[in-house]
Parts: structure tokens; C-alpha cells; sequence
């Protein structure tokens, strides 16, 4: 089982991969662009997962996206991006990806997203409940699959998202609900503040935020405290 981090710039390339390394116990194959990631795809059948950027030089994104598709139907795709355009996100979202994180995020948020795809979930980020509440017109997109890609944050069922979250991770999203630090929520619940925090970043990636005041108000929108 392998995965690919494709990232033109080395330190997010590096970094990725030493994160993908420790959720799929292989070592990682790295690409700098689309053509790169594209040979891999094709040499490699067992690449399961693949985390890209959405604009490196060469192949364009979408392009990118779509021959990674044709080359492994069955690869999970994680889009990683510094990105904050809306036409990114639901042409994206239109392809049926299986993450779309943007590098804005807070630290531990990306593997979190990274680890809740590799379990069967889907992250995509709360905008996306936004443009769908919108009607998506404004933006000139193609409404049909974007909307069928965006059909589940703007109507999610509130028992899909506390399945994946333990009873201890709804402890901490009920306290952070309540404006809680994370030195605070540690005490109350007798746990480290890095244990705190890896709870946080996970509670993130399943309500589909950027970080945790945000997951909060996501939290509270889907009854989820």
C-alpha cells in the first residue's frame, strides 16, 4: 500500500510525506507536478491515496486531477491547497475528490483530514455548506454535480459526523463549544493538552472547518452540542 505527496514546493512536500508515512506505514513517492504524479500512477497500481496541490507549474489542476482519475480510478485524492477561490473549490468538488484542505488551516488538521478519508470519509471544509445554501448561481457553476458533491454538507445527517467521533472527542467539542481554552478542557477531562489537541484537530476535520472556533459554530449548525 503506498501513497503520493505531490507538492512543488520541498519543505510541504517533505513534510507531507513524513505525515503520509505514518498513517500508511510505507514509505512515500513524492512528485513536484502533475506529469511526475501521472508516471507514478501508472508504475505504481498500489498508490492508494494520493495528497496534491492544486497549482504547481505544468499541467494545470483540474487536467492534473482528471488523468490522475483516468490512471487510478480506485486512489483516494486529497486536494492540499493555498487556494481560496471558490471556482477552485466546486470545480474541484465537481470532480468528486476526497478532500479538499486548504493550507490555511490549523496545524494537525491536515493529517486529521488525511486519516478520516483513509477511514471512508469525505473532508471538505465549510464553505462549501455556504455556497451550496446559495444556489451556487452567483459563481456561474454547472449546478448538477456540484451540487451532488455538495449535497451532504448542506443537508448532512447529524448522525454521520458523531459517528466519527469518540465519545471523548465529543467531551472536547462540547466543552470548546462552551469557549473553553484547551489548557481549561485538559484539566476538566484529566487529559494532556496534547491529547487535547490532536482531539481538536480531528473535531475539525469531521465537521469540515479551519479550525476551532470555526468547528465550534459548525458544530452547533449541525446539533451537534
Amino acid at each position: 500500500m503506498a501513497a503520493l505527496a505531490c507538492d512543488d514546493h520541498p519543505l510541504v512536500r517533505s513534510a507531507l510525506a513524513l505525515v503520509l508515512e505514518d498513517i500508511v506505514g510505507e514509505p512515500v513517492l513524492t512528485a513536484t507536478n502533475f506529469a511526475e504524479a501521472w508516471a507514478h500512477a501508472e508504475e505504481r497500481r498500489d498508490i492508494v491515496l494520493a495528497v496534491v496541490d492544486l497549482h504547481m507549474p505544468g499541467i494545470g489542476g483540474i487536467d492534473g486531477l482528471e488523468g490522475l482519475r483516468e490512471r487510478a480510478p480506485g486512489m483516494k485524492i486529497v486536494v492540499l491547497t493555498g487556494s481560496d477561490s471558490d471556482a477552485d473549490l466546486l470545480a474541484v468538488l465537481a470532480l468528486g475528490v476526497d478532500g479538499f484542505v486548504p493550507k490555511s488551516v490549523e496545524p494537525g488538521v491536515v493529517e486529521a483530514a488525511i486519516r478520516l478519508v483513509m477511514a471512508g470519509g469525505r473532508y471538505l471544509p465549510a464553505r462549501v455548506a455556504e455556497l451550496a445554501a446559495q444556489g451556487l448561481g452567483e459563481l456561474g457553476a454547472t449546478p448538477v454535480p456540484v451540487a451532488t458533491a455538495a449535497a451532504a454538507p448542506s443537508a448532512p445527517p447529524i448522525e454521520a459526523p458523531l459517528g466519527r467521533l469518540s465519545a471523548r472527542q465529543r467531551d472536547v467539542l462540547d466543552q470548546m463549544a462552551r469557549g473553553r481554552a484547551n489548557k481549561e478542557i485538559a484539566q476538566l477531562l484529566g487529559l494532556s493538552p496534547s491529547t487535547v489537541k490532536t482531539h481538536i484537530a480531528h473535531i475539525i476535520a469531521v465537521v469540515g472547518a479551519s479550525n476551532r472556533t470555526e468547528a465550534a459554530t459548525r458544530a452547533r449548525e449541525l446539533g451537534l452540542v
